[in-house]
């Protein structure tokens, strides 16, 4: 049996497949995707499995490739109704973006209802959602590229994803398309982003920015940071967020002993975010995001600039500047400097965490700091990411105040 189904039978079922092709089109080649291990995994086809268990009578064995083609075309009729749920543009994609991820969130649920998330299901929602992007007008080279980074390994066979790991593909995928993707679209620049972001880091007016940080210590009621990675990192992995976790736990040894922030201190944390045997090297060659939108260059003095910059995130008293902005500046070096060859948002997000903690800030809550992609040559990217530092401060301080409150009444 076993012989036959991987020779003769399947060799029928491929010439099915090609007469198929022949008499309706190349939109026929699905019908054999179905669930689970059959012949191709992780489908949304139920009425077809393999040759050896779906190849019997000629009769029984037409009905059902005739099922399965059904079934199929169905399928792609149905996901064209979600594609075309909300009128799209690429071209405004600043204004559609919540569409963008509403239309992707629901299109990853889909095909989990569809397939069942068995076996290989997450390689037909990538498939799906590509499509999603095509069919708005994405190069699909690039399409192909968004999806593999938004998803990013989050999803498993026989494993259904957790809401936050959905919410965080559909968020990701939308907030890292620009009209550039498109069809014939510009390349991607080949300029330095690193100058790039020193040029815009020297036009922010940073003294100006509205200060959450200055009135003093707070302590939150919940430590945001660590239940943030315990939900977000360890839904994609559970050794991710601990390794994240134990970087946390030492960076906050180290605010408290008003350490200097430098590449050295932000490597012994990164030992652990990537559980290396020692802490990693600076990069040594040019370094590249945002599917290659972004290029970091690299010179002898990378590194020395890099220090340079995070000395700013001391209080000085002599030209103080308040302590969000100097949060968010750092962070932002991190991201544009991008010095490690991994894990360069999670050792940004840390050295956020290190600047506000060395002066006795924490937050009860970090979401809004770890589900945006900045742009390194643009200029409101800066106010916005402190504008989101203030937000959830004033929360942490109004919570915390309000349970004082409480108490003493």
């Amino acid at each position: 049996m076993s012989a036959w189904s991987r020779g003769e039978a399947e060799t029928w079922a491929d010439a099915m497949s090609f007469a198929l092709v022949q008499h309706y089109g190349r939109w026929t080649v699905g019908w054999r995707w179905s669930h689970d291990e059959g012949d191709f995994d992780g489908g949304p086809v139920g009425n077809w499995c393999c040759p050896r268990d779906s190849i019997t009578t000629p009769e029984e064995t037409l009905t059902r490739v005739e099922a399965a083609l059904r079934e199929w075309r169905e399928w792609l009729e149905y996901l064209v109704g979600w594609f075309e749920a909300y009128p799209l543009d690429l071209g405004d994609i600043e204004s559609q973006r919540i569409l963008w991820e509403r239309s992707a969130r629901n299109l990853i649920l889909q095909v989990v209802d569809r397939t069942g998330c068995g076996s290989g299901w997450h390689g037909h929602c990538r498939q799906v959602l590509t499509w999603f992007l095509d069919h708005w007008g994405v190069s699909p080279e690039v399409a192909r590229g968004l999806v593999d980074e938004a998803i990013g390994g989050r999803f498993h066979s026989w494993t259904g994803p957790d809401t936050v790991v959905v919410d965080d593909v559909a968020e990701q995928l939308a907030s890292s398309l620009r009209p550039a993707d498109g069809r014939g679209g510009a390349d991607a620049p080949a300029q330095d982003h690193v100058r790039r972001w020193l040029a815009v880091r020297e036009s922010v007016p940073w003294h100006e920015i509205p200060d959450g940080g200055n009135d003093g210590p707070v302590v939150p009621l919940r430590d945001g940071a660590a239940q943030d990675i315990r939900a977000f990192d360890g839904a994609i992995a559970p050794a991710r967020a601990q390794g994240l976790l134990s970087a946390l736990k030492l960076l906050r040894v180290d605010a408290a002993r008003g350490a200097r922030l430098d590449f050295t201190l932000l490597s012994s944390w990164q030992q652990h975010v990537l559980d290396t045997p020692r802490p990693p090297r600076f990069r040594t060659a040019p370094a590249f995001a945002k599917r290659s939108r972004e290029r970091y260059g690299i010179g002898p003095d990378t590194r020395a600039r890099f220090d340079a910059c995070l000395a700013g995130s001391a209080s000085d008293a002599g030209r103080p500047l308040g302590l969000t902005a100097r949060a968010a500046r750092a962070c932002l070096d991190v991201c544009f400097f991008h010095p490690f060859d991994d894990g360069n948002a999670r050792s940004a997000f840390l050295t956020l965490v290190f600047v506000l903690a060395r002066e006795g800030v924490a937050l009860d809550g970090v979401s809004l700091l770890r589900r945006i992609s900045f742009e390194a040559d643009a200029p409101q990217d800066p106010l916005i990411l402190v504008r989101y530092i203030n937000i959830h401060l004033a929360e942490t301080r109004r919570r915390a105040a309000g349970s004082t409150g409480s108490a003493s009444r």
